[in-house]
């Protein structure tokens, strides 16, 4: 049960990044069309715009360690058997954190920076 409440949440993460990508795409069209006239790559583009949200995640992940650390050592205190509470741990979550977020802001990146600029530019 615990498990599928974990996917829930994970899922409400991703869509709640996902709109937030969206806001972002949207108030930067107009940088991402006069980047592509000027001749930036798609590549490029994806870049600059995960990047502040990967930033954004490495930096929670920084903040959460801590907190993370001294309750699983308090839970796991209760217990018969104990195990050690390497640095592997933290470093698997951040990654997988850190790649659910790049693929959730990657697929709304590359959807704006495929955009025709010439379309962009002509409605601003």
């Amino acid at each position: 049960m615990l498990n599928y409440f974990c996917l829930i949440s994970v899922f409400i993460a991703c869509i709640g990044l996902y709109g937030l990508a969206m806001a972002v795409t949207e108030q930067r069209t107009r940088e991402i069309g006069i980047r592509r006239v000027l001749g930036a790559s798609v590549s490029r583009m994806v870049t600059m715009i995960s990047l502040e949200f990967l930033l954004l995640v490495l930096l929670a992940n920084i903040i959460a360690w801590p907190a993370a650390y001294l309750l699983m050592k308090y839970w796991l205190s209760n217990y018969i058997y104990r195990i050690d509470q390497g640095p592997g741990f933290f470093l698997a979550a951040a990654a997988l954190a850190l790649f659910i977020s790049f693929m959730t802001v990657c697929y709304r990146s590359v959807r704006a920076a495929l955009k025709d600029p010439v379309k962009v530019l002509r409605y601003e």
